[in-house]
Parts: C-alpha cells; sequence; structure tokens
C-alpha cells in the first residue's frame, strides 16, 4: 500500500502549491463496505487545538476528482493507522517530502472525525 500512496503523492506534490496553503489534511472516506478513498487539501490556517482549521480550505490539489481508492477489509481506525504510517513514512523519504515538512503542519483523518496531527 505504501507504494501506492507515494506514486499517488508524487503525482499530487509535484505541482506548485497556492501561496495561501499553510497546512495540508489528508481527508480519509469510508465509501462503501470495504471500500476507501483519500484525498488532499490545502488549508489557509493550522491551528492544531481546533480541528476546523482544515475547512479553510483552498485547494483540493485536484484530488476530489480523482481520489486515491483502494479496497481492503477492515475497520476505520485500522485504516486511519495504516495511512497514518504510511504518511508519516513519506513525510521522512518522500520526494516532496520537504514540502510538506515546510508547511505548519500536516494531518490525517475521517471527514467528520478527529484530526491525527503527523
Amino acid at each position: 500500500m505504501y507504494e501506492r500512496i507515494e506514486n499517488w503523492l508524487n503525482t499530487v506534490l509535484a505541482k506548485p502549491f497556492p501561496k495561501k496553503v499553510v497546512a495540508v489534511g489528508f481527508n480519509l472516506y469510508e465509501d462503501d463496505e470495504n471500500e476507501w478513498s483519500m484525498e488532499v487539501v490545502g488549508a489557509s490556517r493550522f491551528d492544531p487545538q481546533d480541528d476546523d482549521w482544515l475547512c479553510e480550505e483552498v485547494t483540493d490539489f485536484d484530488t476530489r476528482e480523482d481520489p486515491l481508492a483502494w479496497t481492503k477489509a477492515a475497520e476505520w481506525d485500522e485504516v486511519h493507522r495504516e495511512v497514518a504510517a504510511h504518511l508519516k513514512k513519506y513525510l521522512q523519504n518522500g520526494l516532496y517530502a520537504d514540502k510538506l515538512r515546510k508547511l505548519k503542519g500536516v494531518a490525517v483523518g475521517f471527514v467528520d472525525g478527529d484530526l491525527e496531527i503527523l
């Protein structure tokens, strides 16, 4: 799964970030039973004490129309843990990790759920 996330992120993050983006969130969705997807959202604000910072969306990097989608028989919390671990790995070694590390914040979470700051 890491390679799929890495390849997808390399495509998404290759484009320049809008200047107003100060933080990025990876939104996870359960689309159907065992069907999951992820989009990337750039926000103009970051506040680790307020999960609503991601609502200050500047861009979705065209990932809303083209999310990363996969099938896995798992509960939502397992999917969250696995994706968070892969994103942390990308933040360490990924091709565009430096673009993410320069931001005020990077987080992952299910839409309408709590965010985990990475």
